[in-house]
């Protein structure tokens, strides 16, 4: 593993940790050359997954991506890393546990909507809002009376 701060190829593990129920493993490293400390991430490839969009196009599921929409969705909000890492844990666990090679898009959506009802309701909504595309205030008035419990959840076509 290259060091990210002087580059030498040559480092040692400190300390290893199972990160959630055993999906990734969290290794902090010293490097042999400078000394200093990095952390690595090592978790099981979702290669190969393909994501249909809603307009039929397909392109490979990219964790990076998904860490992205959640950081957007998540800013300024009291959530540490390591709860957005656990949602793409879970995420690519259940693509991955689906055992198909192609995964629709609004299937990744409804799982990071269920993860983030959990974590942190005004997320769920700025998540919701892009993911649902909100037409105008009262669509997202009724996300909101359905997040509090004050509607059903009314079914979507995807």
């Amino acid at each position: 593993m290259r060091c990210p701060f002087c580059q030498a190829r040559d480092s040692r593990v400190v300390d290893s940790r199972e990160l959630g129920s055993g999906e990734s493993i969290r290794r902090r490293r010293e490097c042999a050359a400078c000394g200093r400390r990095f952390t690595t991430y090592e978790r099981v490839e979702s290669g190969g997954l393909m994501v249909v969009k809603r307009d039929g196009r397909r392109e490979e599921f990219d964790a990076r991506k998904l860490r992205d929409k959640l950081r957007i969705a998540l800013t300024k909000r009291p959530v540490a890393q390591g709860e957005i890492d656990r949602i793409i844990t879970t995420v690519e666990t259940e693509l991955l546990a689906m055992g198909t090679v192609e995964v629709p898009s609004t299937a990744i959506g409804e799982i990071v909507l269920r993860e983030l009802k959990q974590v942190d309701e005004v997320a769920y909504i700025r998540f919701a809002s892009v993911y649902r595309s909100f037409a105008d205030l009262q669509d997202l008035r009724r996300e909101m009376d359905v997040l509090s419990g004050t509607l059903d959840k009314p079914e979507r076509s995807g």
